[in-house]
């Protein structure tokens, strides 16, 4: 199973993956989930790294962010795309930036499954759209709500929607109840498959 971890720029998408990895690995650990492998698509600069950084040393991770990011050329974006293609572990979790461009469709073109998270619910649209063009499953759909003081649950099934509240780096947000769903159901699609 390739998820691909999708929306518009700063919705927190880097925040929800390293939830997601939290739980994720914890339930791995407990023999409950397989193991699960996370690629950065992205050059932002907010690789696995960044998170725990930012925890630590706010500044050094800021400092070191800059270091890393580099530009979305289409050497990254093939090489990414070819890990995509050729790994081969059971279940894979894809950042992928905030475009819907050629670059993110050749990278995405590989995946299974379709997570996307939008800070603006007007922009869902077209990336439920430019993940039907891939014919990925889409399995949720989430609204980042920067400013919230709760998740919020609308539908568990046939597509896990509702809302993240205060996706912001260098935040533990492996507690907060819609990613503890959403590993829930990420866990279970990959043991299905």
């Amino acid at each position: 199973m390739k998820v691909v971890l999708c929306g518009p720029s700063h919705s927190g998408k880097s925040c929800l993956r390293e939830g997601l990895k939290q739980v994720i690995q914890g339930l791995h650990r407990k023999g409950q989930a397989p193991y699960p492998f996370f690629i950065t698509a992205c050059p932002d600069g907010e690789g696995s790294w960044y998170a725990e950084t930012v925890r630590r040393d706010p500044v050094l991770a800021e400092k070191l962010k800059k270091n890393y990011k580099s530009k979305f050329t289409w050497k990254f974006a093939q090489k990414v795309a070819n890990d995509v293609q050729n790994t081969s572990l059971s279940f894979n979790l894809i950042d992928v930036g905030g475009r819907i461009d050629d670059k993110n469709r050749l990278i995405m073109q590989y995946a299974t499954h379709a997570v996307i998270l939008s800070r603006d619910v007007n922009l869902v649209p077209e990336w439920e759209q430019f993940c039907s063009e891939l014919k990925l499953k889409t399995i949720a759909i989430l609204q980042s709500d920067l400013e919230g003081v709760e998740d919020k649950l609308e539908t568990e099934i046939p597509i896990l929607k509702g809302s993240i509240h205060g996706l912001k780096r260098g935040e533990d947000v492996s507690t907060r109840p819609m990613v503890q769903k959403l590993a829930e159901v990420l866990v279970r699609l990959s043991q299905e498959v």
